[in-house]
């Protein structure tokens, strides 16, 4: 399979309903990074730079119109003004010739939060879905996602589970995600919700993918689909599964707890780089200091 000649950044969101909080203090304070660090980079790693057309793709969110306006405003902070929201509900609006033109014409495409069960069953499968892969394989087109938009991005995708009772067999419910980078899972919110035993959980029942556990306000970058590098400025967990000995998980019943023995855990920040086909992590000696206000 090629690289593909598109740029994948997923990101591990800031609350539940969306990208951003609701009222404008929690807005702003939320912007303060995410919005001139990573937004940046997104825009830096586009095609035209700040006159590249962006399109905002809301349909995880349960307040898209709201969270579709936040996003314009703050990429008009960083002057970006050629910026749509496709609030997409149905698949037969996902097939229309209206919104497959529209796609044609981006050159980058943004992912909400919310849930992922909505991008996957409005999208998965039809010609905006084909679409985007083919823009993404062939085409220097860039692919974002925050929160549900980050969990979908992969081919295997975690939908629902507690993070308590994570670890218990049956409890970590995971299924097909849109399919953008192969051979990983992605959970969000991950720092801040201690999600640590859903990755591990996932990992465990298919060692074959890594686990990427984002905090907020953090994402990677994804480029030539195999080279990861940490952008954002909070933690990323990975967890490789392959080097894995042993887990009961087949042996208990479900709702029982699982054991598992030798997953491997690194822990990435800002400028440290993660090789998918090697799965070797090279840390960045030389970072900034983040300044602390």
């Amino acid at each position: 399979m090629n690289s593909p000649k598109g740029k994948l950044i997923i990101i591990g969101g800031s609350v539940d309903r969306g990208s951003f909080s609701e009222s404008p203090t929690d807005l702003q304070r939320n912007l303060k990074f995410f919005e001139k660090g990573i937004l940046k980079r997104i825009t830096v790693e586009s095609l035209k730079g700040n006159l590249s057309r962006f399109e905002i793709i809301t349909t995880a969110s349960s307040i898209p119109e709201e969270v579709g306006e936040e996003y314009i405003k703050a990429f008009a902070q960083l002057d970006v003004k050629n910026v749509g929201v496709l609030n997409i509900k149905t698949r037969e609006e996902a097939n229309s010739t209206e919104c497959l033109q529209r796609l044609k014409d981006a050159d980058v495409v943004m992912f909400t939060g919310g849930d992922q069960l909505r991008l996957t069953s409005i999208f998965g499968g039809t010609p905006f879905h084909h679409l985007l892969l083919e823009r993404y394989e062939n085409e220097h087109f860039v692919i974002s996602g925050t929160s549900a938009g980050a969990a979908a991005s992969s081919n295997n995708m975690i939908y629902q589970g507690s993070s308590h009772g994570a670890l218990l067999k049956g409890e970590v419910k995971i299924t097909g995600g849109l399919g953008f980078i192969n051979n990983v899972i992605v959970d969000t919110h991950f720092v801040q919700r201690g999600r640590i035993g859903r990755l591990l959980y996932a990992c465990a029942s298919n060692p074959i993918n890594i686990g990427i556990g984002l905090g907020e306000d953090t994402g990677l970058l994804i480029t030539k689909g195999n080279d990861m590098e940490a952008i954002g400025s909070g933690l990323i967990i990975l967890v490789d599964g392959t080097h894995m000995r042993h887990t009961n998980m087949t042996e208990v019943e479900i709702g029982e707890p699982v054991s598992i023995e030798n997953l491997m855990v690194h822990v990435m920040s800002i400028g440290d780089h993660f090789d998918l086909k090697t799965r070797k992590l090279t840390i960045d000696h030389y970072k900034p200091k983040v300044k602390i206000e």
